[in-house]
């Protein structure tokens, strides 16, 4: 007969099994902590050059229908700083015989996008991943733009409400 240590009804694991349970648990802890996180927004880049810089969404409900109220707000910011509830607007410098390329994370070409300077339409909507407009078109006056630096954003748009938006700050290089 096998006799058993006090408590012998208790399971002795080996130190690689018990270090197998530490993994596990602590594995499990991040996918615990990872789950209450935000996800995070579809990027969308504006490339000038060599030089490219990127940004998650400015304005943002979830995917869903952004109140007009609040993206008027959000249409308002001239790229001071941050807009409230999203990513800080970024400022990107423009030589204007540059083009400037924006591209979209495949999630938001799917919904369809529209290009729109200091708030107005710039472009028809798209489902392409990225449109290429030459850098003269954001300081011209015929377009809207006035002075050295304007706003050029990215609304995401299903077709009946817009979804997102992406706010970049150029400013024209001296």
């Amino acid at each position: 007969m096998t006799s058993l240590p006090r408590g012998g009804a208790a399971r002795q694991f080996s130190p690689a099994t018990r270090r197998g349970f530490a993994v596990l648990g602590a594995v499990s802890a991040g996918l615990l902590v990872l789950s209450a996180c935000d996800k995070p927004t579809a990027v969308a880049t504006v490339t000038i050059g060599s030089d490219s810089v990127n940004s998650e969404a400015t304005c943002w409900n979830g995917g869903s229908k952004i109140d007009e109220k609040k993206l008027q707000q959000c249409l308002q910011d001239k790229g001071e700083g941050d807009s409230g509830d999203g990513a800080e607007v970024k400022t990107v410098k423009v030589d204007t015989e540059a083009d400037v390329r924006i591209g979209v994370d495949p999630k938001i070409a799917d919904k369809g996008w529209t290009i729109l300077m200091n708030g107005q339409p710039l472009t028809d909507a798209s489902n392409k991943t990225f449109r290429t407009i030459p850098g003269s078109v954001f300081f011209n006056q015929q377009y809207g733009a006035s002075g050295n630096s304007t706003v050029l954003s990215i609304l995401e748009n299903d077709g009946s409400s817009a979804t997102g938006l992406w706010s970049f700050k150029l400013e024209k290089e001296s």
